[in-house]
């Protein structure tokens, strides 16, 4: 295999073509506060900003690249993609020049310890976030037809490769007020890309695109932080209906989505001006837990991988009660709790080779969530009808899970989508009969989101897996690696250099 990634000095012009600020391109009308220049290749991501942030300079701290730029030099490369496809519909490309519709994924993710390598430059916090956007899909409207017809799929939307990052900033994602400072700006232009539509040369013709917008890629923390809701700890258990979580754990199944983010909007308004002089907890319950300003538009939906985490974290914590028959009694003490730990890790790294791990990551999460799993827990657990409860947990959940994990349901499970409903209903009740010690008036945010919303978004977006951070997160094992062999040391470049080898 030839060496792919050259060092930036060797970038040659071939290369040149292929990062956002080659291309030219128009938008109708022009975009409102955003330059029509084209040739933009990688800005600050502070742009405009002239404070310093508690004294990190702010030119080192991030680096982006002008959205619309990038969706353009994203759609060009998928050029041969988007002609093969109008060919395979039968379709003249010499009269398909307007009513392209591209939806776009846009994920965001915080990343703990990027540790620093030793350069020179400004200290700046151990911690980046990662903006991106994926194409999802391109649809053409035909004259005559009522819906578009899909002339380009993703196949793979969660693999690093379809995830473009748009915007790379060495910010703690808990820092609302340096993350909405410099995404603001890719907040603006967005919104201005929603009311125009943009020219560009596809094919040998001028065509023109419109985009949607759906940010579901974010996990549940940054969504809560950008939709201004309060933290997941919150008694307003989920981000997508208005359930407290005693609630939630009373009435497992039942929930419809009822948030928005212009609803939201509406919410912290009445937060803030309190119109009817309530007193903070009525009014708190009015606004069912917005107090913030919400400052991104976020599609709410059920993180895919988090959720297995969520899930997997609980089932853990079931197992170790189940050893310690917890049901028989009340509050065990801690030594108790330790010895039942180590009990159940002892014996799933015997029988499963699973090392206990620190905090829970994906690959445990799988492995944990199996049926031999359970049967090797169960080894542990004296009680028959604790077994039989515990396996019947476990086989409902592995029916459930690939709804919520496949890309394409319909197709690859159809018959456990027809059954979700049934089978999260049947969890739901052992959850609250058999193992109700542990629900009593509390459940995990997840595991709410697993029984009561799947379905629901699932109709509404055709999938779950597919929309989900996956590729996001695949992006940061590549950060690390290109900002460990791949870029100059000094801060000012660094994450330029990062960028430009993650575009390629």
């Amino acid at each position: 295999g030839r060496q792919i990634f050259q060092p930036l000095h060797t970038l040659r012009n071939a290369e040149k073509e292929l990062l956002p600020g080659f291309h030219q391109f128009e938008w109708q009308p022009a975009l409102k506060n955003v330059s029509s220049s084209w040739d933009v290749g990688i800005i600050d991501g502070l742009s405009g900003w002239t404070t310093f942030v508690e004294d990190v300079p702010a030119d080192t701290i991030s680096r982006r690249f002008r959205y619309d730029v990038a969706l353009v030099s994203a759609l060009k490369d998928l050029e041969e993609d988007i002609m093969e496809g109008l060919r395979e519909r039968g379709l003249d490309d010499s009269i398909c020049t307007s009513g392209f519709t591209v939806v776009v994924k846009e994920s965001c993710d915080g990343m703990g310890d990027v540790s620093e390598k030793h350069g020179n430059g400004p200290a700046v916090p151990e911690k980046a976030v990662r903006f991106s956007f994926t194409v999802m899909s391109i649809s053409i409207r035909v004259e005559g037809e009522d819906d578009g017809i899909t002339i380009f799929q993703e196949p793979k939307p969660n693999s690093e490769l379809s995830c473009r990052p748009l915007c790379l900033m060495f910010v703690d994602e808990s820092d609302h007020e340096t993350l909405t400072a410099i995404l603001g700006p890719v907040v603006a232009e967005r919104k201005a890309m929603m009311e125009s539509r943009l020219i560009i040369s596809v094919g040998g013709l001028l065509r023109s695109f419109r985009f949607f917008f759906r940010g579901t890629g974010y996990d549940e923390k940054m969504v809560r932080e950008m939709e201004g809701l309060e933290a997941s700890g919150s008694t307003y258990v989920c981000t997508l209906c208005d359930s407290t979580r005693a609630e939630a754990s009373q009435n497992m199944v039942l929930h419809s989505i009822t948030r928005s983010h212009d609803e939201n909007l509406e919410r912290y308004e009445i937060w803030r001006k309190n119109p009817y002089s309530e007193s903070a907890d009525e009014l708190r319950d009015r606004v069912k837990g917005v107090s913030a300003k919400p400052f991104m538009e976020t599609l709410p939906t059920l993180d895919a991988l988090h959720c297995d985490i969520g899930n997997a974290t609980e089932f853990y914590k079931i197992f170790q009660d189940e050893i310690g028959e917890v049901y028989q009694r009340s509050n065990p003490s801690r030594e108790e709790r330790r010895r039942w730990r180590s009990t159940l890790d002892k014996q799933l790294r015997n029988k499963l080779k699973l090392k206990p791990v620190m905090r829970m990551n994906g690959n445990y999460a799988r492995r944990l969530m199996t049926r031999e799993a359970v049967e090797v827990v169960c080894e542990l657990i004296p009680s028959e009808d604790r077994r039989e409860a515990l396996q019947r947990l476990m086989e409902l959940y592995v029916q459930m899970k690939p709804v919520w994990r496949s890309t394409c349901p319909s197709r690859d499970c159809p018959d456990q989508l027809c059954r979700y409903s049934y089978n999260s209903q049947q969890f739901a009740d052992l959850l609250s009969t058999t193992f109700k010690y542990r629900y009593d008036g509390k459940i995990t945010n997840y595991l709410h989101k697993t029984l009561a919303h799947v379905p629901e978004i699932v109709e509404r977006d055709g999938s779950i897996g597919a929309w989900a951070s996956e590729g996001n997160e695949s992006g940061n094992k590549l950060f690390r690696r290109f900002r460990k062999m791949n870029a100059r040391q000094s801060k000012t470049f660094e994450l330029e250099d990062v960028l430009k080898h993650h575009w390629l």
